[in-house]
């Protein structure tokens, strides 16, 4: 049976499993590279069920042992390897249907941004930029109306590896006045492309007078007057509609997240930890195991 046709399967048969079963399955789509990385235990130990239960799932899908079950995820493990694909997928789109055509000419231009603004993302910048946030006390994020969805999410996970990381403005009020106590022992990550926005201007513009160390990202060299950052890191926003496109920012975000776990290492990963624990103990994860089977 090969991976795509097992998942499916798992997909089609979820509900009608009981609820150990259903929790184990529910993991399995979620995570098919643990699947084929960690021992029988560590699996169970992570669902929360017994190594028996992994078992009896297998069985259930007509496989002799858990790790014949496990061989397609292992299997896909070493062969899904994105970089070494050609895209004759996307002369595939081309040629069919105007829909399918209009999906491939996104694509490429999602493809193009990506790797636009990584190209320009140089090892140099990103180990400036994770100096300026690691010895910095406090590393404030700011942006505004579709790009705060970005500083949301990087604020979220990058407090976890850094401590100090605080999304601004908070309590519906402006980035500056959150900015009214901070020194030069603190740092600004910036977010706004064309058309920029004047709040985070101000904000940057606060920052810089109260000789903060500046890290912007934005689709521009020259965002405004007097907005000297220490480190820019310019994105393509190219787009083929009316709005900037945000994939290649949301990738330079992504790698400079990857970095600041790297840089802080088994406090980084006991801080997920922590706050992993913390999560499932109020309740904040659906728990299949603990839930009345699903119905459609």
């Amino acid at each position: 049976m090969t991976l795509n046709s097992l998942t499916r399967r798992l997909r089609g048969t979820i509900d009608q499993l009981p609820p150990a079963l259903q929790a184990a399955a529910k993991y399995v789509l979620d995570h098919p590279g643990n699947i084929a990385l960690d021992p029988i235990r560590v699996s169970a130990d992570k669902i929360g069920v017994s190594t028996n239960v992994l078992v009896r799932l297998s069985e259930r899908l007509g496989y002799d042992s858990y790790e014949a079950f496990r061989s397609p995820f292992r299997h896909a493990l070493l062969t899904d390897r994105e970089r070494h694909l050609n895209q004759s997928w996307l002369a595939e789109m081309h040629e069919g249907t105007p829909a399918d055509q209009a999906q491939a000419k996104f694509a490429e231009t999602t493809l193009n941004v990506t790797t636009r603004s990584l190209r320009l993302m140089t090892p140099e910048k990103t180990a400036q930029a994770l100096d300026v946030i690691t010895s910095s006390r406090r590393c404030f994020v700011t942006a505004t109306r579709a790009s705060y969805a970005l500083s949301y999410y990087f604020s979220y996970v990058g407090r976890m590896a850094h401590p100090g990381i605080q999304l601004i403005p908070r309590h519906v009020g402006a980035a500056s006045d959150d900015l009214v106590d901070a020194t030069q022992q603190d740092c600004l990550l910036a977010i706004t492309v064309h058309p920029y926005s004047a709040d985070t201007i101000q904000s940057m513009r606060s920052a810089l007078a109260r000789r903060m160390r500046l890290i912007l990202i934005t689709d521009s060299e020259v965002v405004a007057p007097g907005i000297q950052p220490d480190v820019l890191f310019p994105v393509s926003t190219r787009s083929l509609h009316h709005f900037s496109a945000y994939s290649g920012a949301m990738a330079v975000l992504e790698c400079l997240l990857g970095q600041l776990f790297d840089a802080g290492g088994a406090d980084a990963l006991n801080q997920v930890q922590a706050y992993e624990k913390a999560r499932e103990q109020n309740g904040a994860y659906w728990a299949p195991s603990k839930t009345p089977r699903i119905r459609r």
